[in-house]
């Protein structure tokens, strides 16, 4: 008989997001850079961690995402998983063209594990089948994120939602359910109508995370930064400055974490109609 520990148990494992969807409980996910983060975060009811290639963005200044290199985001993961204070789940971005070709991506998809992440962020459609059931049959998990892919905003024309008209909201869906019959383990959907988002997070068995995606997906992300108030300009439509009413970093996590579970956030203001 096998006889685990509270601390065990805690963990954040794909098995236990997927029992949360399945029992219709919010779940909380938040970027982190650095080991002090991913400490702060996960110590206050974070869920999943996302070491993001938006790094290339707010930590490095950069105008996008695309300039983020392998080494960067293994750099970054590591710091991250030591930091973890054990309990949060570790998700890290496979950066620009770091998955072009199938061997390239069992490559970077192991240094990105081997450097503590518990599954790998991929951006794209049903072009990743392919690399998605090769990544499954090997034993990593994958999320796809689909919507408004930020290393493929040149092609988009910026920063806009994505899926408003009938033949690209029904070609995402597609998408999403071709990705999780490949093996897909999760997915983000970015800026996409609300309506939308609920219609993808019906249709398919695993975990959805949304980024101004309305409230009805599984869980919610949002970048650290943003929740903390720390980004200069202009604040997305999607993101709410949590510090604004809170005394601490650590208060504000815990508020956005209590918000999401409670179903506060996001509300109605921070999401996108068609």
């Amino acid at each position: 008989e096998l006889h685990f520990s509270q601390d065990v148990m805690a963990k954040t494992t794909l098995h236990k997001l997927l029992a949360m969807k399945q029992a219709g409980e919010k779940f909380t996910c938040l970027t982190a850079y650095d080991a002090t983060l991913a400490h702060l975060v996960s110590s206050n009811g974070t869920d999943v961690i996302l070491v993001g290639d938006s790094l290339g963005m707010v930590v490095q200044g950069q105008n996008s995402t695309v300039p983020v290199t392998m080494d960067e985001m293994v750099y970054h993961t590591q710091a991250v998983s030591r930091g973890n204070d054990g309990e949060a789940m570790i998700m890290s971005d496979l950066p620009f063209m770091a998955y072009a070709t199938i061997e390239q991506t069992y490559i970077n998809a192991t240094r990105l594990m081997q450097a503590g992440a518990e599954m790998v962020k991929l951006e794209g459609g049903r072009w990743l089948c392919d690399t998605v059931r090769a990544l499954s049959e090997r034993g990593i998990p994958t999320c796809l994120h689909l919507g408004l892919t930020p290393q493929s905003v040149s092609m988009l024309g910026g920063y806009k939602v994505q899926g408003r008209d009938e033949t690209s909201a029904n070609r995402m869906v597609e998408d999403a359910l071709k990705l999780v019959e490949a093996g897909a383990n999760m997915l983000v959907l970015e800026c996409v109508p609300s309506q939308l988002a609920r219609e993808i997070t019906c249709a398919v068995p695993v975990p959805v995370i949304g980024i101004g995606a309305g409230p009805d997906t599984d869980g919610q992300v949002l970048v650290i930064y943003d929740l903390l108030g720390l980004t200069p300009g202009h604040m997305p439509r999607f993101v709410k400055n949590f510090m604004a009413e809170a005394s601490t970093p650590a208060d504000a996590i815990a508020h956005f974490v209590a918000n999401v579970k409670s179903g506060q956030f996001p509300a109605p203001e921070h999401g996108f109609s068609k």
